[in-house]
């Protein structure tokens, strides 16, 4: 049974053959690939740091913030959020320009409370 796919069927399990289901795993994994095609290696980066700062600071990340820490000029940071923003990849910026929440992770109060393995806490987006 060992990299089989079964799909279910009322109260049938009907082998689906390889060549079919890895044909489309294929193609999914492409359309992901091609809808992420925007993001650049800073893109990545500044996602990367919001998401492991945010539960270490536990308050919004300002834009300074985050190019003072990546070393980036501001003007880059904000373009990039707004990049990343525009494409609800990932990241959500409140009133004052500040990320409040990266994938998985936010600093707003959810019902779901998530203590991490360094022992911080946040919330879970």
């Amino acid at each position: 049974m060992k990299n089989n796919l079964l799909l279910g069927l009322s109260r049938f399990m009907v082998p689906v053959p390889r060549a079919l289901w890895q044909m489309q795993v294929s193609r999914t994994a492409r359309r992901l690939e091609a809808g992420l095609g925007f993001m650049s290696a800073e893109h990545h980066r500044i996602r990367n740091f919001v998401v492991s700062e945010l539960p270490r600071v536990g308050k919004p990340l300002s834009p300074e913030f985050i190019g003072q820490n990546l070393n980036l000029p501001l003007i880059q940071v904000n373009a990039i959020l707004d990049d990343l923003e525009r494409h609800m990849a990932f990241l959500f910026r409140n009133e004052q320009r500040a990320v409040t929440w990266a994938y998985p992770v936010t600093v707003d109060k959810t019902p779901h409370l998530v203590a991490l393995g360094t022992g911080e806490q946040v919330y879970a987006a």
